[in-house]
């Protein structure tokens, strides 16, 4: 971990290289209102983007100095949780499959594998699986850690998803899983609501050989975070803030 003190700021989760731009300026703007409403407050002008491997991520989340960032709930679920301090939720209800501060994710497969059929949008908050999907299937998943593409899908289940496929294969993002499914690397994947909508614009082709077959149950949505060794009172202010701006409350996100 970094013992560079100076104040991080990062929004890593779905900063595919084809949306750089608007990421910086969705950060651009969370900057300047933290700057208008906490006098002192120090920001970075830019964002780090660290190495998105897991391990990497990790010790970038660790980082004291990390005044702003995002962070999923899987890792937050394992650990994360005593490193940062949620103070917000982005709304998911713009992407087919999210609500509120809830996200989903759908599971993928080839339009021409016949493994079932292809599914519209959830009817309801739990999980729409179809049954014994998994068996002696190539499932592809981003890490053990990621809750929209393996541990919400292995709560749904009541059991490890690997345990239930026929093989499984870490692909490290869901940009790779889409991929890996669409070129016949794998069978099936699930997929954020979020990402998915990703997918459609900057991998059109990959996309397009894939089809919805079923959705995890909803789960909370990426979380905006900001380490636990921040100023409580600038991390209220800073919650108040994206409150302000029409972010969601996180749950268990008050300053204590």
């Amino acid at each position: 971990m970094t013992t560079d003190t100076t104040p991080k700021a990062s929004l890593p989760m779905y900063d595919w290289p084809d949306v750089h731009a608007e990421t910086d300026a969705d950060y651009a703007r969370f900057r300047d209102a933290f700057r208008a409403a906490i006098p002192g407050i120090e920001l970075p002008e830019g964002l780090t983007r660290p190495d998105d491997r897991p391990g990497f991520l990790n010790d970038h989340w660790r980082d004291p100095a990390l005044i702003f960032g995002q962070c999923c709930w899987g890792p937050l679920d394992v650990g994360m949780i005593d490193y940062l301090l949620p103070i917000a939720q982005p709304d998911y209800g713009a992407y087919p499959g999210g609500r509120d501060i809830y996200y989903r994710s759908a599971m993928v497969a080839r339009r021409d594998s016949g493994i079932a059929p292809e599914v519209g949008l959830p009817k309801g908050p739990k999980a729409e699986i179809p049954e014994g999907v998994l068996k002696g299937r190539r499932f592809a998943y981003n890490d053990t850690e990621s809750m929209s593409g393996y541990r919400g899908l292995m709560a749904d289940l009541g059991a490890d998803p690997l345990s239930l496929a026929g093989s499984g294969v870490e692909s490290g993002g869901h940009r790779n899983s889409v991929k890996m499914v669409a070129a016949g690397d794998a069978d099936l994947a699930v997929i954020d609501c979020r990402s998915w909508a990703l997918a459609q614009r900057f991998e059109p082709e990959a996309a397009s050989q894939l089809m919805v077959i079923g959705w995890t149950g909803e789960r909370k949505g990426i979380a905006y975070v900001t380490s636990r060794a921040t100023d409580p009172a600038i991390a209220e202010a800073m919650k108040t803030t994206l409150l302000a701006m029409g972010c969601l409350p996180a749950p268990d996100g008050d300053v204590k």
